[in-house]
């Protein structure tokens, strides 16, 4: 690595630690922060111009922080992602037992060992509730359907990079239709992108990349999905030279979940979907990296954008 790769790098760390610093609280675990009113009013900003450009035909739909396992095991997120999933135990049996079991804290033993899964995982992704939802109203009508939905997700990935956090905000709208629907409507969302982060100051760039598939065949299919362009990324750096994060993304599952969920239209034949996802803590982030730690003097276009 070149010296000046390596300046830039130190330059970058410590504008992290500095933001880290006035932004963040830990919380006594890597990636898991108490956020302050200041970052959470750009968040909330984002989140309001992401609204103002939804599409009004859109279903709004908030899920909490967990969703079913049964659901997530039959999407397949299991087989792909498992190192990443968090499963939500808990202490079950009579009430001696779980008395038994919460007692060994105070004996210095591990009352962990006692806990058992429930049927609750944490979310990974916002989106994955909306498919089994939309499969219970019967067939995916003409034109299809649109969503728009967020959680609170988990990834079990600790870090201190503010860019990796284990718990995350994600806002995604989510289209189910024909493959011509889905391919015009991720089109779209990627046009649009380059544009929404030129609103807002962010030196944004789109470019073809994988999901981080877990195991030896999940990097066969990493190549796969790269080879067919099933996934875009729009790409910010958080500062000049260091390597840029992904805060947008553009997918296209063919007929996955059409075919785990019994998607499919009046004719039987299973329908296909994509997403766009917003990190919405990611972009808040680069919004602070890139623009500093007093939005008051943010630029005056970014401002208008954002309604300061």
């Amino acid at each position: 690595m070149s010296g000046t790769n390596l300046d830039h790098e130190a330059a970058a760390s410590e504008s992290f630690d500095s933001i880290r610093a006035a932004l963040f609280h830990p919380m006594g675990v890597p990636g898991v922060y108490a956020r302050t009113a200041q970052y959470e009013d750009v968040l909330q900003r984002l989140s309001a111009l992401i609204t103002r450009l939804r599409d009004p035909r859109a279903e709004v739909l908030r899920f909490p922080p967990v969703m079913s396992r049964a659901q997530v095991e039959k999407s397949g997120y299991l087989g792909s992602f498992p190192n990443l999933l968090g499963c939500v135990c808990a202490l079950h049996g009579t009430e001696a037992q779980i008395l038994q079991a919460a007692s060994l804290h105070e004996q210095g033993g591990r009352w962990t060992d006692a806990l058992e899964a429930s049927d609750l995982v944490l979310s990974p992704a916002a989106c994955y509730p909306a498919y089994p939802i939309a499969a219970s109203r019967g067939p995916v009508p003409a034109g299809g359907l649109l969503f728009d939905v967020s959680a609170d997700c988990f990834r079990h990935e600790p870090s201190r990079a503010l860019d990796r956090l284990q718990s995350f905000r994600m806002r995604e709208y989510v289209r189910i239709g024909s493959p011509q629907d889905v391919l015009s409507f991720r089109e779209q969302w990627m046009t649009r992108a380059a544009t929404l982060s030129a609103e807002l100051g962010l030196p944004g760039e789109l470019d073809v990349a994988s999901d981080p598939f877990f195991g030896r065949v999940g990097q066969v299919m990493a190549v796969s999905q790269r080879q067919q362009s099933l996934k875009f990324e729009l790409l910010i750096p958080y500062a000049k030279g260091v390597k840029p994060t992904a805060c947008m993304s553009f997918n296209y599952h063919q007929d996955h979940f059409g075919a785990v969920w019994g998607l499919h239209d009046a004719s039987g034949v299973a329908a296909h979907s994509g997403c766009v996802a917003f990190g919405m803590d990611r972009l808040t982030v680069a919004m602070f990296c890139v623009h500093g730690l007093q939005p008051r003097l943010w630029p005056d276009s970014v401002r208008r954008a954002l309604q300061m």
